[in-house]
């Protein structure tokens, strides 16, 4: 038994466990979400956006992360975090008015961000160069595994039971809460291998990284917040079907995602960046024009499978990235990834309301962008080789 405790007990599994933690608690919120804020709260794309613009706030702040490194480890840190979000959860089936799901919402968020901050941090730290690829996609299959339990669970309990989306919220955030309980119990605390700096770093010569990180974050707010929102507001899907279309998702995630991240690993990170971007092009504007339910859904599907790609952009900044940097570059690189997050969904939740296909077509364009930053990318991304065009020199970056 000991041995079995000791195997188990590596910073690998801890992150695995929190991230299936964190993924049952977010899956929880946001399937519910686009029937739960129009069946009792009465949103339009107005509403939507400000709340989904709302959420984002606190992944422009995350770059505060490297402050409260002062006063906490990283791996408590990521702990709380996810504790937080589970409080977030519970709440949001009490309050089912425009103020009360804002301030819900916030409050999930805050524990949402600042846990992808640390995870993604520790990750790089505690995972090899050589598999970091892999395991970020072990880490989608364990997000969908938790995702499709939370999905099934909603699903037998809202189209079956007929329980109240109060209930639903309420037992799943005392659920994470309890489970994160538990982690924190089963787990040591881990050293870091190199001490991290604790202020804020950014470096020249991660300017490519920071652009992508940048364009991520636009192209994920279209997915995110339109995408489903046209499902339920366009096609009528109910709760049921939202809930089939994920698990349809997750199921592929749960098969695929860490053969695609070793698959990134043969081929490149330039080479899976361009594959998801040209790809992206082609949905954004199918998107854009489609009339057929079926149809949209097949493009649900197809958008959410190319989201195992964007690994490819962590892990080229673990090949550029000083060991020191990580942590505080982990911070600044999710605030950069919400600056558009910030404002594109209250901007294009006023243009919803006049031309949905608008919305899609610039999310092409996003992705237009996108492509043309990753042919920048080295086929062998290393300090010092950080872009093919635009070079920063390691001297000139120090002072950056």
């Amino acid at each position: 038994m000991k041995i079995d405790r000791e195997f188990w007990q590596k910073p690998q599994n801890l992150l695995l466990s929190m991230t299936f933690v964190m993924s049952f608690l977010f899956a929880t919120w946001q399937v519910l979400l686009n029937n739960f804020v129009i069946e009792r709260a009465g949103f339009t794309g107005v509403e939507i956006g400000i709340l989904q613009s709302l959420r984002e706030v606190p992944g422009f702040l995350a770059f505060t992360a490297v402050f409260v490194l002062f006063v906490l480890r990283e791996q408590t840190f990521a702990l709380l975090s996810v504790a937080t979000l589970g409080i977030g959860v519970a709440l949001t089936g009490l309050f089912p008015s425009a103020t009360g799901l804002y301030l819900t919402t916030v409050l999930m968020s805050i524990g949402f961000h600042y846990f992808e901050t640390m995870n993604k941090s520790l990750t790089l730290q505690w995972v090899d160069k050589s598999t970091s690829a892999h395991f970020l996609g072990r880490a989608l299959s364990v997000k969908a595994v938790a995702s499709l339990s939370a999905y099934g669970i909603i699903f037998v309990a809202m189209e079956w039971a007929g329980v109240d989306y109060l209930w639903v919220y309420l037992l799943a955030g005392v659920a994470g809460l309890v489970a994160i309980a538990v982690v924190t119990i089963g787990f040591p605390r881990f050293n870091p291998a190199v001490e991290q700096h604790k202020k804020l770093i950014f470096r020249g010569r991660y300017w490519l990284y920071y652009a992508l990180v940048f364009m991520s974050g636009a192209r994920r707010q279209i997915f995110v917040v339109f995408a489903g929102f046209l499902m339920v507001e366009k096609f009528g899907y109910s709760v049921g079907q939202i809930s089939a279309l994920f698990i349809f998702n997750y199921v592929f995630n749960f098969l695929f995602a860490a053969k695609i991240g070793r698959f990134i690993g043969v081929i490149g990170e330039r080479r899976a960046l361009l594959l998801e971007y040209s790809a992206l092009i082609v949905i954004f504007l199918s998107y854009a024009f489609v009339t057929n339910a079926t149809v949209a859904a097949g493009l649900y599907v197809v958008d959410h499978l190319f989201y195992a790609f964007a690994i490819a952009i962590t892990t080229y900044f673990q090949k550029i990235a000083d060991k020191a940097d990580i942590a505080a570059t982990a911070s600044v690189s999710f605030t950069i990834n919400h600056i558009a997050a910030v404002v594109i969904p209250a901007l294009l939740g006023i243009l919803w309301v006049t031309s949905p296909g608008a919305v899609f077509l610039t999310g092409a364009c996003f992705a237009v962008i996108s492509l043309i930053l990753s042919l920048n990318i080295p086929s062998r991304p290393e300090p010092g080789n950080e872009v093919l065009v635009g070079h920063v020199r390691s001297a000139l970056a120090q002072k950056a």
